[in-house]
């Protein structure tokens, strides 16, 4: 299934498609201790490199996956965020189905962008597209520090739903039923 990756925009951000101009500001947000504190490490630009690809791939294969964030105003790349099918290597909580596994939701934003809204914002707007395009809950993973994190789940619709252990660190698993109810 190769599908167009569509266009969101909200009153202040565009979703869309990651190129390869964005390569650059994508492996310096990665590669920010500050940024990954709660997810491991700062990520390497060859591990960044495949990230990317995976991104691409993603809406390629399957028809989703996740969008470079940009602010409207400035064009200036500040995030991503979107859904992907990570294959996990760790045991789901009871009643969490193999379909709403391949549903994860993910966001992340460099620095500078933090603090106004912007990660909501954007996932909002793509859940509301996932609403539309999934005919399952989505999940997310957490680390239970990550404050900004959980609020922008809380926000979202996302509820916890029970812990995992995931390459030793302990997470809280959320899902948003279909339609944010």
């Amino acid at each position: 299934m190769s599908a167009a990756i569509p266009i969101i925009e909200t009153p202040r951000l565009i979703l869309r498609g990651h190129e390869l101009s964005d390569f650059d500001m994508a492996a310096d947000m990665w590669g920010d201790p500050r940024i990954t504190r709660y997810i491991a490490r700062p990520f390497t630009r060859e591990e960044c490199w495949a990230r990317l690809m995976r991104y691409v791939g993603h809406w390629a294969l399957l028809g989703y996956g996740f969008w470079a964030i940009t602010e409207k105003a400035s064009g200036a790349f500040i995030g991503e965020g979107g859904f992907a099918d990570f294959k996990r290597d760790m045991e789901w909580p009871a009643g969490v189905t193999a379909a709403e596994s391949a549903h994860e939701t993910g966001w992340v934003l460099a620095g500078p962008y933090h603090g106004h809204g912007y990660a909501s914002e954007a996932m909002l707007a793509a859940t509301n597209w996932a609403d539309a395009h999934f005919d399952c809950r989505t999940l997310c993973i957490i680390d239970p520090e990550n404050a900004p994190s959980l609020s922008v789940a809380k926000r979202c619709g996302f509820a916890p739903i029970g812990t995992a252990h995931y390459k030793d660190s302990e997470i809280t698993v959320f899902a948003r039923p279909r339609g944010g109810a």
